[in-house]
C-alpha cells in the first residue's frame, strides 16, 4: 500500500505542475484529493489494516495529502497571477484613442481667447509680449511707479500683503519698470497677466482679474502716437468704424494722463437705437469707457538704474486695460462672476 500511495503522489505532482488554468488544477484537485479520490479513500482504510502497518500506512497517507495540497495552492498562485496579467494586458485601454462616443473638441476659454487675440494685435503692432511675477515687492509694485506714501492703494483694505515688503501685484505695471531695468531704449513691450486686489466681487469686480499693459519709450513719443496705436487696437478688436476719445485723469505714474473712450460698437456711437430706444450698452453715451493711458511720467524714469532713460532724451506712453472688460464688452457679457463658474452652457458660446 506504501508503494501506491508514492506512485499516486508521483502522479498527481507531475499533474499539478503542467496545470495551464486554474480550472484544470481545480479538477487535479477533486481528482485526487475529492471525497472519492483514492488517496482520501486509502486514508479511511486505514483502520482495516493490521495494527503493526497502521501507523506507516497512516503517516505515508497524511503526508502525500499535505505535500499535493500545497503543491495546489502554490500552483493557484502561480496561475492567478498569470490570469491576472493576461486579463490586464486584453483589457488595456489605449488614452491616445478617441473616446466612446467621440467627445467634441475642446476650446479656449473666453478669457484665454481675449488675452491671445489682444497680444495679436499689439504684437502685430511691434510690441513684445513680457511676463513678470505675480507676487511682487513694493517697491516694484508701488515706489517705482512714483505712488506716494499715503496712496489709498497701498492700504491693507485694497491690497494683499504677503509680507511687510511684499505684496500680490495690484496691476501689471511693475514689469514696466522691470522691462526698462533689462532692456535699454528703445523699448516697446505689452504685458499680460494676472491681478490682485481686495474688491467685493460682484458684476463687474472680483479679488483675481486679469490685465494687459502696454509700455513704449522711445525718442519724441506723444499722446498723438498713443492715440495712434489705441486706435489700431479699438478698431482690431471693435470693428473698423471705432474712434477712440481722451478725457483728461490722473494716474501716479502718468503725465499727462487719460481715460480713453471708444465710441459704441452697439449703436454706432449714435447712444440710441433705431427704434430711438436707448443704448444699453453704453447708456445713451455714445461712448464706452475702455482703458487709462498716458504719458510716462519723468519720475518713473529716475527709479529705473540706467541713464539711457534720461527724461530728457526719451519719452513714452503707457496704458492698462482689464481682459474681463474687454471680453465683456465685445461678447455682451453682463457678469463677470460668470467668466469663473465654469459653466459649459456659457462656456460652449464662444470658440
Amino acid at each position: 500500500m506504501i508503494e501506491r500511495i508514492d506512485e499516486l503522489r508521483a502522479q498527481a505532482e507531475g499533474a499539478i505542475a503542467s496545470a495551464g488554468s486554474t480550472a484544470a488544477l481545480e479538477e487535479l484537485r477533486v481528482r485526487y484529493l475529492g471525497r472519492k479520490a483514492e488517496l482520501p479513500n486509502l486514508l479511511r482504510g486505514v483502520a482495516q489494516l493490521p495494527p503493526e502497518e497502521r501507523g506507516t500506512v497512516g503517516r505515508a497517507a497524511n503526508q502525500a495529502r499535505q505535500a499535493l495540497e500545497g503543491l495546489i495552492e502554490a500552483r493557484a498562485g502561480e496561475l492567478e497571477a498569470g490570469e491576472l496579467d493576461a486579463r490586464l494586458a486584453a483589457d488595456r485601454v489605449d488614452v491616445t484613442l478617441p473616446g466612446e462616443p467621440p467627445q467634441p473638441v475642446g476650446r479656449l476659454h473666453l478669457l484665454s481667447a481675449t488675452w491671445r487675440e489682444l497680444e495679436d494685435v499689439f504684437v502685430g503692432l511691434g510690441f513684445t509680449v513680457v511676463e513678470g511675477p505675480e507676487i511682487e515687492t513694493v517697491h516694484y509694485n508701488f515706489d517705482a511707479l512714483n505712488h506716494s506714501p499715503t496712496h489709498p492703494a497701498r492700504d491693507r483694505s485694497d491690497t494683499f500683503y504677503v509680507a511687510d515688503d511684499v505684496v500680490l501685484r495690484t496691476h501689471t505695471s511693475p514689469m514696466q519698470i522691470r522691462a526698462m531695468e533689462a532692456h535699454p531704449p528703445p523699448l516697446y513691450v505689452v504685458i499680460p497677466g494676472r491681478t490682485y486686489r481686495r474688491d467685493q466681487i460682484d458684476a463687474t469686480h472680483s479679488s483675481m482679474f486679469h490685465q494687459v499693459e502696454g509700455l513704449a519709450v522711445d525718442e519724441d513719443i506723444t499722446l498723438a502716437d498713443l492715440k495712434g496705436t489705441l486706435l489700431a487696437f479699438a478698431r482690431a478688436i471693435f470693428g473698423e468704424d471705432r474712434e477712440v476719445r481722451l478725457r483728461p485723469h490722473f494716474f501716479p505714474f502718468t503725465e499727462p494722463s487719460v481715460e480713453v473712450d471708444v465710441s459704441c460698437f452697439h449703436c454706432g456711437g449714435k447712444g440710441y437705437m433705431p427704434d430711438g430706444s436707448r443704448c444699453v450698452i453704453c447708456r445713451g453715451e455714445g461712448w464706452i469707457e475702455i482703458l487709462g493711458a498716458g504719458e510716462v511720467d519723468p519720475n518713473v524714469y529716475d527709479y529705473v538704474d540706467d541713464e539711457r532713460y534720461d527724461a530728457e532724451r526719451v519719452q513714452g506712453f503707457a496704458w492698462g486695460m482689464g481682459i474681463e472688460r474687454i471680453a465683456m464688452l465685445k461678447h455682451g457679457v453682463t457678469d463677470l462672476r460668470i467668466f469663473f463658474e465654469n459653466d459649459l452652457r456659457f462656456l460652449e458660446q464662444f470658440g
